[in-house]
Formats: structure tokens, C-alpha cells, sequence
């Protein structure tokens, strides 16, 4: 009895696996999502990135600084039943152009469609002195998707003041998940990443610095053609095209940027 029990169980445990993949894969798959953003499938790999992180439709996920909401147009559908979506955002309080802007579009885009996004949560999301964007040990993930590079405009602490906001939100056994433009190992960092490229090594010490065990690395999301040596940066690179049409043709054959993907423990 006990055997047959346990055998029934596991059986539901993997029956309910596989609705929550399918689950993901229709809320990719849905006709909904910007047309140019789904184009972009074949670089950023939604479902095999999302899997690893180990999301499921009942956790609670914060992704930090949304954009234009490439990953939220896949997240909020696929959590809205049974999770929580909160997007850590600009700072509502913020009097620069930029920051005011960009939550405006942010905050038109979840009004566009309701049945869709009438359950996501906004948090504050302005370092390296406002990071109240979800409450302590609240959340079971934490996705930043190509931002690291912006945080290290304030240096070292900059980046570690973010990751360790991350260490707070967490709930003990939560995960932070990081994809990030990758520096090869032998070409010299600058402080403030101008490139938007990092090493890999520095975004696992800053983040071990603040108490995360890494857990696992993916090659997901890489790219050998990337060289991370352009004029221009990443943005050299589609879908920006930072120069245009000065050697398009090149950076279109190389495709968007080799990314390191890292899932780090809150232990």
C-alpha cells in the first residue's frame, strides 16, 4: 500500500511538472506577446533559461528592471494564476526624464492588457539607495536578465548593494538567476563596463561576497561568434545596431551577445 501510494504520488508530482512546461511554453507561444520580441527567441532562449532557474507557476519571482518587458510578457501569464510577479522598477518618486519615462512605458505597457498583467506588483528599484522592491524572505527567485553592467556605474558596491537586496528578498533555498553580456577572461574589465560586457568571475565573487552559493552555470545562452570586442559595445550588435548600418552585415551574422546564465543559492 505504502509503495503504491508513493508510486501515485510521484506520478501526480510529474503529471504536475509537465502541465507547468507546457504552461511555459504556451505563455511563449502566445500570439499576445510584442511580435519583435518573440523574433527573438532563437538568442535568448526563454523556456530553457526559465527551466534552469527553476521557475514554477506557483513561485513568487522578482525580476529586476523589466526594460521594455521582453521576459515579463512570458512571466506575467505563466505565474498570474497561481504565482507572483513583482517587477522591481524605476523609482516613482525619480525627477529624471530618463527614470520617469521609462516607468510611464512601463506602467502604459501592464495597462494594455488587464486579463494579463492586473496582478503584477511594482517594487522600487533605484540603487544603490532604494531597493524596496519586495519584503524580506518573500520571493523564490530573482531574475536580472543583461543589467549587471548598468549597476556598475557605482562601482563595486553598486553591484553588491543589488546583490545582496537579492540575498534579502529571497526566501531560504531561493534562487538568483543572472544572465549577463560575458567578457572573456582574458580581455581587461573596465570599472564601469562602457562595453556592457563582464567578466564571469566578478559577477560570482560580488555575489558570494553577499552570501550566495553558486550553484550552477549554463552555456544556454552562449555565443562563440561574439568576440565582445565592437566599436560600440554590445549595442554594436543586433537588435540595437549602435552603428547603424557600418558593418551591419557582420554584426547580424554574429546574432545578439555571448551571455554567462548563473544560478546562485540563498543557502
Amino acid at each position: 500500500m505504502k509503495k503504491w501510494l508513493m508510486t501515485g504520488l510521484l506520478a501526480l508530482g510529474l503529471l504536475g511538472w509537465a502541465h507547468a512546461d507546457e504552461a511555459l511554453r504556451q505563455a511563449i507561444a502566445s500570439p499576445l506577446r510584442t511580435p519583435a520580441f518573440a523574433a527573438r527567441d532563437g538568442w535568448r532562449h526563454p523556456y530553457e533559461t526559465l527551466t534552469f532557474f527553476g521557475l514554477r507557476p506557483d513561485s513568487t519571482v522578482v525580476e529586476i528592471s523589466p526594460g521594455g518587458g521582453w521576459y515579463t510578457e512570458i512571466l506575467a501569464p505563466y505565474l498570474r494564476e497561481k504565482g507572483q510577479l513583482i517587477l522591481a522598477a524605476d523609482d516613482p518618486l525619480s525627477t529624471k526624464p530618463e527614470t520617469v519615462k521609462g516607468l510611464e512605458r512601463l506602467k502604459a505597457k501592464l495597462a494594455t492588457q488587464p486579463a494579463l498583467y492586473d496582478r503584477v506588483k511594482l517594487g522600487v528599484f533605484a540603487p544603490p539607495d532604494k531597493l524596496d522592491y519586495a519584503a524580506s524572505a518573500s520571493a523564490d527567485l530573482v531574475l536580472t536578465f543583461r543589467n549587471v553592467h548598468n549597476w556598475m556605474s557605482d562601482g563595486d558596491a553598486g553591484v553588491r548593494a543589488v546583490f545582496a537586496s537579492a540575498y534579502r528578498a529571497l526566501k531560504k533555498g531561493g534562487v538568483l538567476g543572472v544572465v549577463e553580456h560575458r567578457l572573456p577572461a582574458a580581455a581587461i574589465q573596465d570599472a564601469t563596463s562602457s562595453s556592457g560586457y563582464v567578466h564571469q568571475d566578478y559577477v560570482v565573487q560580488l555575489a558570494q561576497e553577499v552570501g550566495f552559493r553558486l550553484e550552477a552555470s549554463s552555456e544556454i545562452n552562449a555565443n562563440s561568434k561574439d568576440t565582445a570586442d565592437h566599436v560600440g559595445g554590445v549595442w554594436a550588435l543586433p537588435p540595437t545596431y549602435a552603428n547603424k548600418d557600418v558593418d551591419r552585415d557582420k554584426y547580424q551574422a554574429i546574432g545578439e551577445s555571448d551571455r554567462m546564465t548563473l544560478k546562485f543559492v540563498k543557502p
